[in-house]
């Protein structure tokens, strides 16, 4: 993309990307899919798989009502601007978005980008909604990877606001900074990942956190279910207002970040020093199950359900504005 067409694409990302094609019809896909919808968008989806479209369709008529509770449709009707394609080359044609959310295997996500790169219209950006890939990785699938970036989203996409976005040397100028102005338009938070590591950024910080909720367990300091009640009761409802280091930065009354380090750096580096390393290995996978069984939480779709009621009133709260926008 030249920086004209960056410029372009910025200046206004609705009318750049009027035709959203959604590669992957899977759980990540078809949230995407109801994403776009509600933002006006046009959206082709392609998947190989003969019962994704009932399964898209469905997924976008459970998310409508919440999406319209959040102020995130701005349009009626998505059945008319929803299609389906047997070829994913047929999907991409004239779009200016695409977002590819095929399952993390290599190999079909090469054989895919080598489909549809001759079929891409230019400045056509592509994001790879893949967590436990790299983008030099999915690179390696393209025979000029400059539109390509990584648009990392959180499950369910149509809800959790965040989407990591991130380019390297072999992107395109303008291109990470189009596919920001692109999440953007359509009601999402972007960071940008600087530098590739493995998990990006937000799932190493679930992975630490998780880390250490396993080993309490393990160590028999409390049950599963107890450890994700202090989470959700406790930090994981200031985290969803503000970040740690801000959250610290207030917890040093007038004197901020400067006297909460000063006032409290031999407890952290204790219990930094007590963290554990445990391995999610099938004895300890199996203790979880075991313990999340206990505490018999609900059936599948009623906890979804609960999921989202209880995500759209805090996304409601703390990214939600006048006029709707996050």
């Amino acid at each position: 993309m030249s920086p004209s067409e960056a410029t372009a694409s910025e200046a206004n990302p609705s009318e750049a990307t009027g035709h959203v094609a959604a590669l992957g019809g899977g759980l990540i896909g078809r949230s995407w899919t109801a994403l776009f919808l509600a933002a006006g968008r046009s959206v082709r989806v392609y998947d190989p798989d003969p019962a994704a479209e009932p399964r898209v369709r469905g997924a976008v008529g459970e998310a409508w009502p919440v999406l319209q509770q959040l102020g995130l449709v701005t349009t009626d009707d998505p059945e008319g601007r929803l299609s389906f394609c047997d070829d994913p080359r047929e999907a991409v044609a004239g779009a200016g978005f695409v977002q590819e959310s095929i399952p993390e295997r290599l190999p079909l996500k090469h054989e895919l980008y080598a489909a549809i790169e001759p079929a891409l219209a230019e400045g056509t950006v592509v994001a790879s909604s893949a967590s436990g890939l790299t983008l030099s990785e999915l690179q390696q699938g393209w025979s000029d990877p400059g539109r390509l970036v990584l648009g990392h989203p959180f499950n369910p996409p149509h809800l959790i606001p965040l989407v990591e976005v991130m380019g390297n040397d072999r992107t395109d100028p303008g291109v990470v900074a189009a596919g920001r102005a692109f999440y953007e338009s359509v009601g999402k938070v972007t960071i940008e990942v600087r530098r590739e590591v493995p998990g990006h950024v937000a799932n190493r910080l679930q992975a630490a956190l998780w880390r250490e909720a396993i080993h309490l367990v393990e160590e028999g300091v409390a049950t599963v279910e107890d450890v994700d009640t202090a989470v959700s009761s406790g930090p994981g409802l200031r985290w969803a207002v503000m970040g740690p280091t801000l959250l610290f930065h207030l917890g040093g009354d007038d004197g901020g970040l400067a006297t909460f380090c000063e006032r409290y750096a031999d407890s952290f580096n204790r219990w930094w020093d007590d963290l554990g390393t445990p391995r999610l290995d099938a004895e300890t996978a199996r203790r979880l199950v075991d313990g999340l069984a206990a505490s018999r939480p609900g059936d599948h779709a009623e906890l979804v359900a609960r999921r989202d009621e209880r995500l759209a009133a805090v996304v409601a709260a703390t990214h939600g504005s006048d006029d709707g926008s996050r």
